[in-house]
């Protein structure tokens, strides 16, 4: 092998490598966040708004830790709630978390109870399947990182086989062997209880997500036996490995857009106010009845465009190379 090609192996492997990293990270750190405000949220009290993190494994309180304001801002919901019919829920289950002298202010549950009014499901509802099997998607991307960076076929192979087969080792043991889906699901459940009390109809949406999480684990484990096959019969489709993974900003957004419009137009009539179906925003500032919303990426998300970034001269490198026959 030439010193040319060497060096371009290097690049590629070092540009995959900080991507790699810096995907990983961005598993844990909050990618869009989201603010309601409104005139009984005073921004002295509420500097941020109702404000929300989006992660891929969660939804996040962005609210503040304790101060003045917080303490301000604790005053201000217990007039407001001191109104409220005991029997409702959520408004006793956030009476009593104040009552304890909660150090700051869980902003997704103010968040659910806000959105409550108007008959929108509980946040924690949303995307059931793809938060608890995101890291195993990541793990699934990891692995094809690892096997871009190498530039022969047999050991790329033998990368991708080892990876992959450890991958749905973990995601297998987690999801049935430690219970970790019938536990996600009673959690599901328990969350969709708080906020509406139909039963049979909650049940029959924790079958749904079940179901639905069999299928999403038989189908990245089919992802994973296509690609090993595709790898070993098509030299092109070597590039899919980091192609794919340099997607993710896409991806998220479109899953984020996706839930919005279903959050927004499965409304229920349990709302004090009735709202017509809408589509909340995804980007940018927007109106709701009294509140204001603001949407728009954190730093996370910068994060995943510095992935495909890196990605994106990887692919390019190693196609170049692929075309003057320095990497498989």
């Amino acid at each position: 092998m030439s010193a040319q090609a060497n060096k371009q192996n290097r690049i590629v492997g070092g540009l995959t490598f900080v991507a790699m990293l810096v995907m990983i990270a961005t598993y844990f750190a909050p990618i869009w966040w989201v603010s309601l405000t409104a005139p009984n949220y005073p921004a002295d009290a509420f500097p941020d708004g109702i404000r929300i993190h989006f992660h891929f494994d969660g939804v996040y309180n962005g609210c503040k830790a304790a101060g003045a304001g917080t303490r301000m801002a604790n005053e201000i919901i217990q007039k407001d709630l001191s109104h409220e019919d005991e029997r409702y829920n959520p408004i006793t289950d956030q009476k009593k978390d104040l009552n304890k002298g909660a150090e700051g202010l869980d902003c997704v549950h103010e968040m659910n109870t806000i959105n409550h009014y108007v008959g929108m499901f509980p946040i924690s509802t949303g995307a059931p399947v793809e938060k608890p099997l995101a890291k195993f998607f990541f793990g699934f991307f990891a692995v094809m990182l690892a096997g871009f960076m190498v530039p022969t076929r047999k050991t790329r192979l033998l990368v991708l086989s080892a990876g992959f087969a450890a991958v749905a080792a973990w995601m297998l043991v987690d999801q049935y062997v430690l219970g970790a889906l019938n536990a996600h699901v009673e959690s599901y459940t328990r969350d969709a209880a708080t906020f509406f009390n139909e039963p049979e109809k909650i049940k029959t949406w924790g079958d749904n997500v079940r179901s639905i999480t069999h299928v999403a684990i038989a189908g990245l484990i089919l992802a994973m036996i296509i690609v090993v096959a595709g790898v070993a019969k098509m030299r092109a489709f070597s590039l899919l490995l980091a192609l794919v993974p340099a997607l993710l900003p896409v991806f998220f957004v479109i899953t984020y857009a996706g839930w919005l419009w279903f959050f927004g137009h499965n409304m229920h009539p349990w709302g004090a106010f009735t709202v017509k179906p809408f589509m909340p925003t995804v980007f940018g500032e927007g109106k709701v009845a009294q509140f204001s919303t603001y949407s728009y990426p954190y730093w996370g998300y910068g994060m995943l465009l510095i992935t495909s970034a890196c990605l994106a001269l990887a692919i390019l490198i190693r196609r170049k190379q692929m075309r003057e026959g320095s990497a498989e």
